[in-house]
């Protein structure tokens, strides 16, 4: 597929998706007779994954590692589950975090309540 309909399909532009080949976080498309990318639909799994780690808050240096190791085949697959298992302990001590803001805000809200009342 096209660059276009890659980016229409992964909610990226397409100039996320040229800096984020150029950096190494997706491989270098395949070109087409006239000089296009042209991209292989298994990608969009990659593109997701790599939003999803974005989303969880993955610095991009963490991103490009693993990128590398993915990159490096069979034999990278403890080192892989090792950063992922790094990042999931520190999702995990956020969404502690924000469970605790989260219970101070019902409490502020149930407290606003109660004043309306009365």
């Amino acid at each position: 597929m096209k660059i276009g309909e890659l980016a229409r399909r992964s909610g990226l532009s397409a100039h996320t998706i040229r800096y984020y080949e150029r950096i190494g976080l997706l491989p270098h498309a395949d070109r087409d007779r006239s000089g296009r990318r042209d991209y292989d639909a298994s990608i969009l799994t990659w593109i997701e994954f790599l939003g999803r780690l974005k989303m969880t808050g993955m610095p991009i240096r963490d991103m490009l590692r693993y990128a590398a190791l993915r990159e490096g085949g069979e034999g990278t697959q403890a080192q892989r589950r090792a950063l992922l298992e790094r990042h999931r302990e520190e999702v995990r001590a956020r969404l502690a975090t924000l469970s605790d803001c989260l219970l101070l805000l019902d409490d502020k809200i149930a407290g606003y309540g109660a004043n309306d009342q009365g």
